[in-house]
């Protein structure tokens, strides 16, 4: 089927990847700005914030196994008309309780069309277009994270979170009319008994484990350079025109990129080891450049290579991941790494937050870039050759 796979049948996946990280990221640059009128305090901004990543951490992993069973297609359709119908919703809501409620059921929904969709792009592609697929998947929803939040604040401003939950709404139902009537309904695959013993040896194995740990620290570079880059750019008295120029450097860099790094790897010209391993420590150079800070073009060169090392390592990842799953637990397999990204999402800024109160910003990205150095190394030592044929034990 890889063969016959054409690249229509594989859009919507990327509309749908867009919406995942557009949910995720559009809202939270009005919650600050809106925090005053919605009368919560600093925990409910907080609590607002985390309970969209919150619902996915626990029920991606979930999702991905459904639609290993079920197929992807349906859960992928059912989880964007739950988040157009959560969006929907949202329009009416103007207290802390009914957004927090919103932002829970919007997560829970992503939490179902997300991994499907990852799983559904590995399974269109094959093995020969594996890099490809997921090297415009990735781009598509890098956009999403990174003007997701430039795209909200603009929402917001001409008319309030209606107009961004709206927006939200038709995005994931264009998003959903797309997918049923594009991709392919992919067949169930037998299933497959494992014991707790092969989940854990499945779960910890290099293959698995090591570039669910590039695709973490990637993210959490991304999650980071988003909110701390302007700023930094603001304590050098730059202007917020400027700072949002450096954020969409990073974006465009990111979603260039990502597309040829996977053409590169079904060509066989890149290693996965090396490549993740190489994109890594171009993230950490970005963010060693951007901590140092000293002027505008300095900040805009940490800003090219953090998009750039983020662009190298997702694809190869991702394509890693796709190439060494058996078909019939692709789902659960892109589930778990969802998982790990959004650990990276969450733990970079909180890493990079919790040394900069006590050392200021500059160290806390650099502690953040020596975590960066430290992954690229255990990709380079630990990740076997990638195999083109699945690892039935991994």
């Amino acid at each position: 089927m890889a063969q016959r796979t054409s690249s229509g049948s594989v859009a919507p996946l990327y509309a749908a990847g867009f919406t995942t990280a557009f949910g995720a990221h559009s809202i939270a640059a009005g919650l600050g700005a809106e925090q005053s009128a919605l009368g919560g305090s600093l925990l409910t901004l907080g609590l607002l914030l985390a309970v969209y990543d919150v619902a996915e951490v626990i029920l991606k992993p979930i999702f991905g196994t459904l639609s290993d069973r079920i197929g992807a297609k349906p859960v992928i359709i059912g989880g964007l008309l739950g988040f157009c119908l959560f969006s929907a919703i949202g329009i009416f809501m103007a207290t802390p309780l009914g957004l927090g409620l919103v932002r829970l059921g919007q997560g829970a929904a992503a939490s179902a069309f997300s991994p499907a969709s990852s799983a559904a792009v590995a399974r269109l592609a094959g093995s020969k277009n594996t890099g490809k697929f997921f090297g415009r998947y990735g781009s598509w929803k890098t956009l999403g994270y990174v003007l997701g939040p430039l795209l909200g604040a603009a929402l917001i401003w001409a008319g309030g979170f209606a107009a961004l939950f709206a927006t939200m709404s038709i995005v994931s139902a264009a998003a959903a009319l797309w997918v049923a009537r594009a991709m392919p309904r992919l067949p169930i695959m037998p299933k497959q008994r494992y014991t707790l013993k092969d989940l854990a040896a499945q779960s910890t194995h290099p293959s698995f484990l090591v570039p669910t740990l590039a695709l973490a620290c990637a993210t959490g570079a991304l999650g980071t350079a988003i909110g701390f880059i302007p700023l930094v750019a603001t304590d050098m008295q730059l202007d917020s025109s400027q700072a949002m120029i450096l954020v969409s450097v990073l974006a465009l860099a990111s979603a260039l990129i990502q597309p040829r790094v996977g053409k590169l790897r079904d060509q066989g010209k890149i290693s996965t080891r090396r490549g993740m391993s190489v994109g890594l420590l171009a993230s950490a150079c970005g963010l060693f450049v951007v901590a140092l800070s000293p002027g505008l073009l300095v900040l805009i060169l940490g800003a090219i290579l953090i998009g750039v090392g983020i662009g190298i390592t997702t694809p190869l990842g991702f394509s890693h991941l796709a190439s060494t799953t058996p078909q019939e637990r692709m789902g659960r397999t892109m589930g778990s790494a969802e998982l790990g990204r959004e650990a990276g999402d969450a733990g970079g800024p909180l890493l990079v937050g919790a040394v900069a109160t006590a050392f200021g910003v500059g160290m806390g990205l650099s502690v953040l870039a020596v975590v960066l150095v430290v992954a690229a190394l255990i990709s380079l030592i630990w990740l076997k050759a990638l195999s083109s044929q699945p690892v039935e034990n991994v």
